[in-house]
């Protein structure tokens, strides 16, 4: 699964630079697929290619977030995710309605740092 950041985040930034992945976000800011990650494009689930480094839409407006498909629970890179490991107000936890299993979590890890 995903981690994710709930509406009580009080936006401190304590969770954005501990990812590995560069998967989190200040709410507001436009998000890359190459930021943090050694990604020159990507294949969307269409079919369609991007460039890696091409700007996304915020996921959130108003509060730091973390997108979902670059998120890997910190896999591969620490025991636990840094994120709910740092945040004051407890409010990075698991995202139910993205599940994946450590396997796909190490692989997304292996494809978006090369290995």
């Amino acid at each position: 699964m995903a981690i994710m950041i709930t509406d009580e985040c009080i936006n401190c930034g304590a969770c954005e630079p501990e990812c590995p992945n560069t998967a989190i976000y200040e709410g507001g800011v436009e998000w890359t697929w190459g930021g943090g990650t050694t990604l020159n494009e990507v294949t969307l689930e269409d079919g369609t290619v991007i460039d890696a480094n091409e700007k996304q839409e915020p996921v959130s407006d108003e509060f730091y977030y973390i997108v979902t498909d670059k998120c890997t629970e910190c896999n591969g890179f620490h025991e636990e995710p840094q994120c709910a490991a740092v945040c004051p107000v407890d409010c990075c936890v698991d995202d139910p309605d993205h599940r994946e299993t450590e396997e796909a979590l190490l692989a997304k890890k292996a494809l978006m740092h090369g290995e």
